[in-house]
């Protein structure tokens, strides 16, 4: 399949980051992106809910509106409710977000989600007009027992609606469980591999969801990123650790460029 689809870098910034570093730090990604002059790639930071409003209106001060896009690490199922210490799609968009993601690993091991609860998330995600970066993977014991490509299609299926979901609305992240946070990625064969039987399972799952774009998300970092975006059906990266100083963000952001 030749190439059409717009590299995306999005930075989960986790349960990391207090004000006044972060407006900083999203400071000087605003400077990088307007000294790189067109918009090469598309780039998205979902930090912590509680620094939404404050970042959105740090981009727009900086001129990076239009270049950078906000997200949020997750959302309820419901639209409103007595649902203590969570937070709605609409709430999301609200505050200044474009994107959500929903069934992170950690997510689903902290918090116990199921591939039916994710499911029910994205459909609120869409219905608050946010685009959600839905993520599978397998953990090592999977991966050992040659279950992976059953375990990761299985969750896609489960993960994503039966109807509503194009490939403008949804992006899919393969993060191998034991990847992340451990220094350990995946081999660029064994990435290449999954990345395309994710592709070829999304052509199966409904019209035009094979041009999804798939985002790589197991420790990336400015080592590995040139490698890992270079490959076929890469189409961008889902960085945890790095994506919080844009002094290591940014080599990874340029091997995105360079490969455009």
């Amino acid at each position: 399949m030749a190439r059409i689809r717009r590299r995306l870098i999005a930075g989960n910034w986790k349960m990391h980051g207090r004000l006044k570093p972060a407006v900083a730090e999203m400071r000087r990604l605003a400077a990088l992106v307007r000294r790189a002059g067109r918009s090469r790639c598309d780039i998205v930071i979902c930090p912590p809910a509680s620094l939404l409003v404050p970042l959105r209106a740090t981009l727009a001060a900086a001129g990076g509106l239009r270049r950078i896009a906000l997200g949020g690490q997750d959302c309820h199922s419901a639209d409103a409710g007595a649902h203590t210490g969570d937070i709605a799609a609409p709430m999301l968009a609200d505050a200044g977000a474009r994107f959500v993601i929903l069934g992170h690993s950690e997510r689903r091991a902290d918090h116990a989600e199921t591939d039916a609860l994710v499911r029910a998330k994205v459909q609120a995600a869409h219905r608050a007009g946010l685009i959600a970066i839905v993520c599978v993977g397998e953990n090592l014991a999977e991966r050992e027992a040659g279950a992976a490509y059953r375990v990761v299609g299985r969750a896609l299926s489960r993960s994503l609606p039966a109807s509503g979901v194009t490939a403008a609305n949804i992006v899919i992240a393969y993060e191998p469980v034991w990847a992340i946070g451990t220094g350990r990625s995946a081999e660029s064969g064994d990435i290449a591999r999954m990345h395309g039987h994710i592709r070829r399972r999304l052509g199966r799952l409904g019209p035009g969801l094979e041009a999804c774009r798939i985002l790589y998300g197991g420790s990336v970092k400015p080592a590995n990123a040139a490698e890992i975006l270079s490959l076929a059906d890469v189409d961008g990266a889902l960085v945890g650790g790095a994506s919080l100083k844009i002094a290591e963000f940014r080599p990874i952001i340029e091997a995105a460029w360079a490969i455009e």
